[in-house]
């Protein structure tokens, strides 16, 4: 049995890697390289024209600094608005707190494209199309963040919060001090799935977004290459420069992801 579940993991592995390894691969094929029979996996010969021309037909640094902010100040606030409506609903006693929770968990059921009319109205009477701010407005209240937070929350003992009271900690200070140490699992996950989501969001900042100078790398994406002469490599060049921000945040943050949850289970 172990030997058969070691086995299918190795498959399911395989399968979520290869696309990576392909994409990386295939950044540095030629125009050769893609039309060749049998299809290859490996360049025949490796070079960086792809990743010049990706740079030079696009304004491609733009796009990816575009993307890298809006993820990464999305992500912030997002995690802010999360962490503190979790504590919220999950250390303070008020009329409707349970109601409320409930209207919030209920919005995940919303499809979010029967949204998008509505939501740009709302950004475009703001005046906040083409901003970072208006790329990032409807990311900010999720659901299923402050869904898992609070429910992390729940299993930290009241007592811990009792007891820092009597001793003159102010909420904010348990919070940050003992709270968020503690769930640094859970925070570290979501932030990293938030990162993504943001970065990777496509609709939206095409919506919002008119100026060319304000686009995000996911929509800059689509101004590469050119489908009928399979002329795929500057795209694959960008796509290793799209997911090359989201596997370092991954593999940086791995082992502390790992040791949290260790120590957590451990009981220390």
């Amino acid at each position: 049995m172990k030997k058969l579940t070691a086995l299918v993991a190795t498959l399911l592995s395989l399968i979520v890697v290869f696309p990576i390894f392909y994409s990386i691969s295939a950044s540095f094929f030629t125009y050769a390289d893609f039309t060749s029979i049998p299809a290859r996996l490996l360049p025949s010969v490796p070079n960086l024209e792809n990743y010049q021309r990706a740079f030079s037909e696009s304004n491609l640094e733009q796009f990816l600094a575009n993307s890298l902010v809006t993820a990464s100040l999305g992500t912030v606030l997002r995690m802010a608005v999360s962490i503190l409506a979790a504590y919220t609903f999950s250390f303070f006693t008020f009329k409707g707190r349970d109601a409320l929770f409930v209207l919030i968990v209920a919005t995940m059921l919303l499809p979010s494209d029967a949204l998008l009319l509505a939501n740009y109205s709302t950004i475009r009477s703001l005046r906040l199309t083409d901003t970072y701010l208006g790329i990032i407005s409807t990311t900010l209240l999720a659901p299923t963040h402050i869904f898992m937070l609070r429910q992390y929350f729940k299993t930290v003992s009241s007592e811990y919060r009792e007891a820092a009271v009597i001793e003159g900690c102010g909420d904010l200070r348990f919070l940050t001090t003992l709270l968020i140490p503690i769930s640094k699992a859970v925070v570290i996950t979501l932030s990293i799935h938030s990162f993504s989501t943001i970065f990777n969001d496509y609709l939206w900042p095409l919506l919002v977004t008119n100026k060319e100078s304000m686009r995000t790398v996911q929509v800059g994406l689509t101004m590469l290459g050119f489908s009928e002469n399979l002329d795929y490599g500057p795209q694959f060049a960008a796509i290793t420069l799209l997911i090359t921000p989201i596997l370092i945040a991954f593999v940086a943050m791995h082992k502390p992801i790992q040791s949290s949850v260790s120590t957590r289970f451990a009981g220390r």
